[in-house]
């Protein structure tokens, strides 16, 4: 299946792509999984193109949830190596509001909080940030552990990685 997402240059190095073309239409979703809070954490994400599906997944030894579920963000599109037009899907209302509505604040702050304190996970909101402003993103919250057949299968790998320890890149 890589060569063949490959193929459609969604995962390659960037290429000189038109300006007036349009975007690919991807969709991201995106679970993070902690056993404790904090100790051993894990993320995952699944990336649809057309009829084509990736799955990547990775973990920390010691680490948090929300920390895991910023990091399925950052990892799913920094997965994409050109610009593209991506519907993320996240089961977390953290990561859906802070990169939708709390960051631009942050930033004009100088990356303190309204009760002046330093933003938790500033080191991942501003990877996020970086990432996200490589692509037209929108941005969408589902209920975890529902209906949503790729958010459960984020939670399995999610979930997988922090027991295991284990990486999609390994």
């Amino acid at each position: 299946m890589r060569s063949l997402l490959e193929s459609l240059n969604l995962f390659q190095p960037d290429e000189p792509r038109s300006a007036t073309g349009p975007l690919k239409k991807v969709q991201l979703i995106t679970d993070g999984a902690c056993i404790g809070n904090p100790g051993p954490g894990g993320w995952a994400c699944v990336l649809r193109y057309g009829g084509h599906k990736k799955e990547l997944y990775g973990a920390e030894a010691q680490t948090t949830n929300n920390r895991m579920e910023l990091m399925a963000a950052i990892e799913g599109l920094k997965a994409l190596k050109q610009p593209c037009e991506v519907e993320v899907i996240t089961d977390s209302q953290y990561v859906k509001n802070g990169i939708t509505s709390w960051i631009q604040n942050w930033k004009r702050k100088g990356w303190v909080t309204s009760d002046k304190k330093p933003v938790v996970n500033q080191d991942l909101w501003r990877a996020l940030d970086e990432q996200n402003l490589r692509h037209r993103t929108k941005w969408e919250w589902t209920k975890g552990h529902a209906s949503h057949i790729d958010n459960n299968r984020c939670d399995e790998l999610a979930t997988m990685a922090a027991r295991t320890q284990t990486s999609s890149k390994e």
